[in-house]
């Protein structure tokens, strides 16, 4: 796997040797970049953005968002066999000063209201089988840690059909393969 764009295109990053983990395929990232640099429903720039990443993984998404200019991202992450390789590739790409890393879990122990910063743009790729997504998503809206016109992403299997909360509309979804890619926002 590489960094697919920006400043650092081309620089390796490592991958686990487990098959518990499900690094975002080069293809599904390319276009959500692509989406978020030409959809004019999701209006994001990455450059100067503050990002949360939700179940990061070794860190994919993050990583190239910071390659194209993101100031900051927070990765989340409670898998132990997986945050030495997210902790090797923020290390190796000298990225330190423009992340922070969590290990904690998401639906028991994080408490988002607890961020002392808001965010552009919050990804969330969590295991396909999950299917407590909806409630992030309600813990999200509640804490208001989304700034008025950022964006979700959410990247899910294909065939899943989840609910949200009726203040989180779709803008767009697209399907690559496998994966299903939901970008949405609050309407307050």
């Amino acid at each position: 796997m590489r960094i697919i764009g920006g400043k650092f295109k081309g620089k390796k990053i490592y991958e686990p040797s487990d098959k518990n983990t499900r690094p975002l395929k080069d293809m599904v990232k390319e276009s959500i970049f692509n989406i978020l640099h030409h959809s004019k429903k999701a209006q994001i720039n990455i450059e100067k953005s503050n990002i949360l990443d939700l179940f990061s993984g070794i860190g994919s998404f993050g990583l190239d968002a910071i390659s194209r200019g993101a100031s900051h991202v927070t990765f989340v992450e409670n898998y132990n066999n997986v945050i030495p390789i997210l902790k090797k590739n923020i290390d190796n790409l000298n990225f330190n000063k423009n992340c922070s890393v969590l290990n904690i879990d998401i639906f028991k122990d994080l408490e988002f209201k607890n961020f002392k910063k808001n965010f552009d743009l919050i990804f969330l790729d969590p295991p396909f089988k999950e299917k407590s997504i909806n409630n992030i998503i309600e813990k999200i809206f509640k804490s208001k840690i989304l700034k008025k016109k950022g964006i979700i992403i959410i990247h899910r299997h294909n065939k899943e059909c989840d609910i949200f909360l009726n203040e989180f509309k779709i803008a767009e979804q697209k399907k690559y393969g496998n994966s299903k890619i939901i970008f949405g926002y609050f309407t307050l």
